[in-house]
Parts: C-alpha cells; structure tokens; sequence
C-alpha cells in the first residue's frame, strides 16, 4: 500500500511556447497533412487471416497493425532499452534540443519517453498507421505520414531525428537519408538503428544456413520483391555520407535469444528477445512470400526439431551527425 503524503508531488511543466509549433510546416503543406490525418482511408483498416492491417497506402507496409502487432513493438523497444542500459538514444544532442523527430514511430513509445525527457522540446512522430495514443503530453504530436514521400518539413528545422526499425520499409535508403539531413538543422544529429537480417554465434555452434537463417533471408528475399531492403547495416554509413553528413560513428550490439546467457541482463534481453523472434515468424513472413509457399517453404527447412536459439542478433547503431543544412555537401559547418 502507499500512502498518499509519501508520493512527492507532481511537477507541472508548462506547455511550450506556441513559437515552437508555429514553422513546423510550411504553409502549403498543411492543408495536405490535415486531410490525411481526417481521412476515413486512415482508419478504414484491411483485415485477412485474423489479422488487421492499416488503410492508408495499405499496400506500402506488409504488416498487421493490430494489438498483437503493437505488443511486439514495445517488446523491441523494452529489449532495446535493456540493451542501452535505459537510454534512448546513443546521439551527443544538445542538452536542450527544441524540435525531435521521429521517424517511423509505429506504436509511439521512443517519441512518448523522449517527450517526457525533454518537456520543452517539440516531438514529432510519424507513421503511416494511426495507432499512436489519443491523450499525449502536449509537447508531443503524431501523424499520419509517409516516409518514402518527399518530406514536408521544412528544411533545417529539427535538432534530432530518430529512426529505429524501419528497415524493410523505406524504398530508397539514399533519399531518405537526404531527406533527413534536409530537415536537420547545422550540428543537429541523427540515428539509425536497425537489426541484422542474420543470426551468428560466438563459437560457430550456430551454421549459417540453419532454420532460422533460411527463412530470415527468405523473409529479406520477399522484401526485395515488395520494392525495399532489411539489409541496412553493411551500407548505411555510406548511405548516411554521401548525403552530407560527417562525424559518423558505427555501433555494433548483441543481442542474444533465449535463455541460454548466465549474465542477468543478458538473459533478460535474451527472454524477451526469443519471445520478439516468436511474434516475429508469425507476423512478417505470409505477407511477404508468395501466396502459394507453405510453411516449410517459408523456412526453408523442416522445423521438426528445436529450432537453435542458442544465438546472437547483431545491432548495428549508426549515430551520425549533420553539419550542414540544405545541400548535399557538409562543408557549410
């Protein structure tokens, strides 16, 4: 039980300054932005095999969006923030950033925890699926947007941009990292965080061309078909630099699955990280293979026996910072 005279009382930060909002877009754009976020093809969701999917350009992202969906990409985010030791981002931003972007937002958590760590900054989220929270702190905003469109930000207006997980979905890595430094003020920052479409062990007990492996590049080969890559590690630091940023820093993490590590943290990720590998076969791979696969096409293999969790996925964090703004060059800064 906790009594109530032992609960320190609550801080009320104000909301900030209307100054913040007022040239987040330019003037055109926000009739466009406003209709998608009314329009009915936002919420008029697509459901097939048990499944519900999102509406707006339905045919942009293979998959579902529904609770089940959502459950697993807050367990990413807890093994992330597991495998950061609580931080949510890894990027040298100033202490007092005013405007952050995230990219890509899905269910909202990331941009939710950063708006609640900088509560005088503006924190802008955005997705092509509404099912972000109704009630917000009020430095915190989502909407309905697609990425792979050219972005409606105007330039050199944000001190942060976040992207975490958006492989598979972004059709042109080059121009979306143009995109972001476009909107990016001189100095600001960006991250990039993405998995490995592979797993590997430490000691080689894990093969290459094992169950796992089998379909996850089965569920790579399928993306590639649908237009986009979930191969993003290898290139995107040069994606990153040949669209003006400098000062680049590759991180690389591991995160284990299963319960197999000794160390307590480790297999905590580990834990949850197994159970986001479950969730994970169900939900990305009928939709991007053919119809006419069966399961044991899918995995490429007979899963008549334990499937090997024994295993590491590799982490590759990109942190990269832009000293330009309005180019493709970064000799401005």
């Amino acid at each position: 039980m906790v009594l109530f005279d032992r609960v320190p009382p609550v801080q009320v930060i104000p909301t900030p300054d209307d100054e913040l909002f007022e040239y987040l877009y330019e003037p055109d754009d926000l009739a466009s932005i406003t209709t998608s976020l009314s329009s009915n093809s936002a919420t008029n969701y697509r459901f097939e095999n048990g499944r519900r999917y999102h509406g707006y350009k339905e045919e942009a992202w293979p998959v579902p969006n529904d609770e089940r969906q959502q459950n697993q990409m807050e367990l990413f985010h807890q093994v992330y923030s597991l495998r950061l030791s609580g931080r949510l981002y890894l990027a040298p931003i100033t202490q007092n950033p005013r405007k952050i972007l995230d990219v890509g937002t899905g269910t909202g958590i990331w941009a939710l925890e950063v708006g609640d760590l900088y509560p005088n900054a503006v924190v802008i989220g955005n997705d092509i699926s509404p099912i972000q929270p109704r009630w917000v702190p009020p430095n915190v905003k989502f909407e309905i947007d697609d990425f792979n469109e050219p972005w409606v930000q105007p330039q050199g207006t944000f001190d942060f941009v976040h992207a975490r997980e958006v492989h598979g979905a972004v059709e042109d890595w080059p121009q979306f990292c143009r995109e972001a430094f476009k909107v990016l003020k001189p100095g600001g920052w960006i991250e990039v965080a993405e998995s490995a479409v592979q797993l590997a062990s430490d000691d080689a007990t894990l093969p290459l061309d094992c169950a796992l492996n089998s379909w996850l590049r089965n569920i790579s080969d399928g993306f590639e078909q649908l237009g986009c890559t979930a191969v993003v590690g290898p290139h995107i630091e040069a994606w990153l630099r040949g669209a003006g940023f400098e000062h680049v820093r590759v991180e690389v993490f591991k995160l284990p699955v299963g319960l197999w590590p000794t160390d307590k943290t480790e297999r905590d990720i580990g834990a949850f990280n197994l159970l986001n590998m479950i969730e994970y076969v169900g939900m990305y791979g009928l939709l991007t293979l053919p119809r006419t696969w069966s399961f044991r096409d899918l995995c490429g293999c007979d899963f008549s026996s334990k499937p090997p969790l024994s295993c590491w996925i590799l982490i590759a964090n990109s942190v990269l910072r832009a000293c330009g703004r309005g180019c493709l060059t970064s000799n401005i800064y």
